[in-house]
């Protein structure tokens, strides 16, 4: 994500810091927006979790953006009320609300072939990318909130898909928020594998969420990058 934030064709002046662990102090003040990437969501999991979060209530609070890939998304019942409430519900608009949750359950499956579509809306993160068919895990029946799991009333659904094919129903699997502090949100429940970098839909529509999220104008055609060769970044398997 980084390299593709800083190679973009049609969109320059982009910095990024990638930092496993908690971003210390001046980090967290020049970031226009966080973005997680995890084995859930990693304030929650990393070494003091209390001030992680009000680190980041800090932030929010100053209307710093946030955005959270795959199982970032992600919250364990251990980490939620009773209700289900998290801050992370109000930061990003919604969350994959994991089966030890007592409020909620989300599910997660890989699926041979599942096809994501924009929602026909004018928002910016939806610019230039078109359906697209994979091999991934979208989680569905996420969380939105306890007034029948409907969204909040700056949120937006950004991409569905028709999940699981055996009862199919359509299902929010990317989604925005604008809140009333000034920050935004943007969640989306995808990649499980990382060869699914190469699909330029995807690619476009996490790169458009990220640089929209920064309060970066999104281009009218979407972030344009050239596929990587995900070989170069050393990974266990491609």
């Amino acid at each position: 994500m980084k390299h593709a934030l800083e190679q973009m064709e049609n969109l320059s002046g982009v910095e990024a810091d990638v930092v496993e662990g908690w971003p210390d102090q001046s980090l967290r003040d020049a970031a226009s927006t966080v973005v997680f990437i995890g084995d859930l969501f990693p304030p929650n999991r990393l070494p003091n979790p209390q001030q992680n979060l009000a680190d980041l209530d800090e932030m929010m609070q100053r209307g710093v953006d946030i955005a959270c890939i795959h199982y970032a998304t992600g919250l364990l019942g251990d980490d939620v009320t009773p209700d289900g409430d998290h801050p992370l519900l109000r930061w990003m608009g919604g969350y994959f609300a994991n089966r030890s949750c007592p409020h909620h359950e989300s599910f997660a499956r890989v699926f041979p072939q599942a096809t994501i579509t924009p929602v026909k809306t004018d928002h910016p993160v939806t610019r230039g990318w078109k359906e697209f068919t994979l091999r991934d895990e979208p989680y569905f029946n996420n969380y939105f909130g306890a007034n029948g799991n409907q969204l909040a009333p700056k949120a937006t659904v950004l991409a569905t898909s028709m999940l699981p094919p055996e009862a199919p129903k359509r299902e929010s699997v990317a989604w925005c928020i604008e809140r009333e502090d000034t920050g935004r949100g943007f969640g989306v429940v995808m990649p499980h594998y990382y060869k699914n970098w190469r699909d330029e839909d995807l690619r476009r529509l996490i790169l458009n969420g990220i640089v929209w999220s920064a309060k970066v104008e999104v281009p009218a055609e979407g972030v344009k990058t050239k596929s990587p060769n995900l070989a170069d970044f050393n990974p266990k398997s491609v």
